[in-house]
């Protein structure tokens, strides 16, 4: 905030609630008042209480010989003083650069001696970089983004947020976005809400019982995968055969999904299992524990136990081992769904 001359900072402070503006972008009547003060070489104090800016910005200083007045300081003086640390901040960010520039001028020159340099895999380390990476390969993103997202309870306002600023821009270009959920996502409220606010684009969503993990596909040329349960390692791989093979794999889960807009897929089959308890059952003969079970299907492992219990309930289980030779007895992993 620039200081007032011989009149501290009183002023300002008094002020910068009620009449807060940059010096660029000077109000119309402190501007009048200003050119008035420059034509009569000074102005009353009174006749400036409607533009305190003009001294906040030092643009007027007291009168020394009678302190009701204001005396105007000269344009150039003004302009000069605000010029000179944005002047000595280029200075010293081309000096920046040219440090940088010399720093790294022997690696430019061993890159350019190495026959073959391999860009078409890059470990992302890092919350930050991850989402720098991603951003960039969204921003030159011109035909489809292909997501498979994975339910996620940490999926907070913050990531909300992040998530819409990145895609906006998207829709705003017409760029189409498949997006894939587990069924659980449509009873996240924060999900459905950024969903509802993307819903005018070209975008689809869809809902699976299971997923293989998260990935995120920009024009058929870049993927992203995570390496670890933590989301703080990521793989960018810009190799064109495995992004090719990644996409069949989106393809193949995509035409096996449900739209978010269709019913609940929770919804009990004439013989009474539901669709999410029929997952639950092949994970069951499959000889996984409750935690990875709901890992998988996207659920908190008290919501995948109660599941559990409704299961073993409609097949007759009173044991857990009976309950898996039940589900291997009954036929419901064979029938089509």
């Amino acid at each position: 905030m620039f200081r007032t001359l011989g009149g501290g900072d009183f002023v300002a402070n008094q002020t910068k609630a009620t009449h807060p503006h940059a010096v660029t972008e000077l109000c119309d009547e402190g501007a009048r008042l200003y050119a008035n003060a420059l034509r009569m070489g000074r102005i009353a104090r009174k006749e400036v209480e409607c533009a305190p800016c003009l001294v906040e910005f030092a643009l007027l200083h007291p009168d020394p010989d009678d302190l009701d007045w204001l005396q105007p300081v000269p344009p150039s003086v003004a302009l000069a003083e605000r010029l000179l640390p944005i002047e000595r901040d280029i200075t010293e960010r081309r000096r920046l650069s040219i440090r940088l520039a010399d720093t790294f001028e022997p690696f430019m020159a061993l890159s350019a001696q190495s026959v073959t340099t391999d860009h078409s895999l890059t470990v992302l380390e890092g919350s930050e970089r991850i989402n720098a990476a991603l951003n960039l390969a969204t921003s030159q993103c011109q035909t489809e983004v292909l997501t498979i997202q994975p339910s996620d309870d940490r999926f907070s306002e913050r990531s909300l947020a992040q998530g819409l600023e990145r895609d906006r821009p998207l829709i705003e270009r017409g760029v189409r976005i498949r997006t894939l959920y587990q069924h659980t996502a449509r009873y996240s409220p924060e999900k459905l809400a950024y969903v509802g606010q993307l819903s005018n684009g070209k975008v689809e969503y869809r809902t699976i019982d299971e997923v293989v993990d998260r990935l995120i596909v920009c024009d058929e040329s870049v993927a992203f995968i995570p390496t670890r349960d933590d989301q703080q390692v990521a793989l960018e791989l810009r190799h064109p055969g495995l992004v090719r093979y990644l996409i069949k794999v989106f393809e193949f889960m995509w035409a096996r999904s449900v739209p978010l807009s269709a019913g609940a897929p929770y919804e009990a089959a004439p013989d009474g299992i539901t669709e999410i308890q029929h997952s639950i059952a092949k994970l069951l003969v499959e000889g996984h524990v409750d935690e990875a079970i709901a890992r998988r299907l996207g659920m908190n492992v008290r919501t995948c136990r109660a599941h559990i219990a409704k299961l073993a309930q409609a097949l007759g289980s009173g044991s857990r081992a009976q309950l898996g030779y039940l589900i291997a007895q009954s036929g419901i992993l064979d029938r089509d769904h």
